[in-house]
């Protein structure tokens, strides 16, 4: 169970490091101007969603739930699991939203500014604070 719990925590490690620097890279592509730029970032965002982001949170949904498998009745009767679920539910959907915007700046489509990115950025920050004080506190 100790390999497992690791392995977990280093996959959830990876997937947000590629959730916060995605949005990043969105900033900077909003911002670029020429077409080399744009062509360079449509290739960092793409390596990095397809390389690190997509086979990351596959890895923690596997892991999670075969930690879960260890004790399912203690995991799925637990309040603070329950939550940390939903959470990690809105953690894919905000991964599933960076991947239609890739797709946006792919095709430049793109309506969004810089700043709309900046603020877009922020979010899994509450997310992650959320999962870890639940998982750390078991508040209930």
């Amino acid at each position: 169970m100790a390999w497992v719990k690791a392995l977990h925590i280093v996959a959830v490690v990876c997937w947000f490091a590629a959730i916060f620097y995605l949005p990043r890279l969105f900033v900077y592509h909003a911002m670029s101007e020429d077409k080399i730029s744009k062509d360079r970032f449509v290739i960092m965002e793409r390596k990095l969603f397809r390389g690190i982001a997509t086979p990351s949170a596959i890895a923690t949904v596997i892991l999670g739930a075969w930690l879960i498998s260890f004790n399912p009745s203690y995991y799925l009767s637990s309040g603070w699991m329950h939550a940390k679920l939903a959470l990690v539910v809105l953690l894919s959907i905000y991964h599933y939203l960076c991947w239609q915007i890739m797709l946006e700046f792919r095709d430049d489509t793109n309506k969004r500014s810089h700043v709309y990115f900046r603020y877009f950025n922020e979010l899994p920050v509450f997310l992650l604070i959320g999962i870890v004080i639940l998982v750390v506190v078991r508040p209930f």
